[in-house]
């Protein structure tokens, strides 16, 4: 939904990040319900007394007044906090999870087209973050391959992304767009372990696989995860890279 430029609206949002921008401005980089990614400028933010203050940190969940600018750019009047996120704000491991999952989404182009099952994903992860029973860990990956599903290019599971087999399956191959059996088999080496859950969290068990505290196989599925979502974004995800992990996997 394109806005008209000098019209004031709001719209619902997730923070992806921001930066400075002259003395005391701040640009942050949004996903918006019904405009898709923009770029937002909050003037005067860096001041001591700016009512914005820090309601434009990253993984917020905000309410914003926009007006359209020259070119690409927004300008804000005012933002609100839709929920606090306390248990998320409290640990770092959910930040740094949070932090991986935005990074994804931020390699997507700015293009002001609204995708608002994307900004819906955005929210389950926040949500998701500041439930005190989900153990974070796995919560990149589940939103990596979430996405995939969602943008149509949902890994094949239930046979070879090869030669079209049953199974079983030994690997897992982001480039030929799902798992493998031994004659096809390439990519990721893929234990049962890390197959069952990749089963349950398409499959609609994502709950139950976050109220466990490092499954087995839940390394592998993290790997496997981030190198599906860099092949299809087409770009390395550093911050992904760099979040805590499950150190022990399960193989057979």
């Amino acid at each position: 939904m394109m806005s008209t430029r000098g019209a004031e609206f709001s719209d619902d949002a997730v923070v992806l990040r921001n930066y400075k921008s002259g003395e005391a401005d701040r640009i942050a980089v949004l996903w918006t319900r019904e405009h898709g990614k923009i770029r937002v400028l909050a003037k005067g933010s860096r001041k001591a007394n700016s009512k914005l203050g820090g309601a434009l940190d990253p993984l917020s969940l905000v309410r914003v007044n926009l007006v359209q600018g020259k070119g690409d750019l927004y300008v804000t009047r005012n933002v609100a906090h839709l929920q606090t996120l306390p248990t998320l704000r409290a640990s770092y491991q959910r930040i740094s999870a949070g932090y991986a999952v935005v990074e994804g989404v931020d390699a997507i182009p700015l293009d002001d087209v609204a995708d608002e099952g994307i900004y819906d994903l955005l929210v389950k992860v926040m949500t998701s973050l500041d439930e005190p029973q989900f153990d974070p860990t796995l919560v990149p990956a589940a939103f990596f391959l979430k996405f995939l599903a969602y943008d149509g290019s949902e890994p094949l599971l239930e046979e070879c992304a090869g030669c079209g087999s049953p199974g079983p399956f030994y690997a897992f191959d982001a480039g030929t767009g799902g798992v493998l059996c031994e004659t096809c088999r390439r990519g990721t080496p893929l234990s049962s372990d890390t197959y069952s859950l990749l089963v349950r969290i398409m499959g609609g068990d994502l709950a139950g696989v976050l109220r466990e505290a490092e499954p087995p196989g839940g390394a592998e599925l993290i790997h496997l995860a981030h190198a599906a979502m860099e092949n299809h974004l087409g770009k390395r995800l550093k911050v992904a890279r760099m979040t805590p992990t499950i150190h022990s996997v399960n193989h057979e």
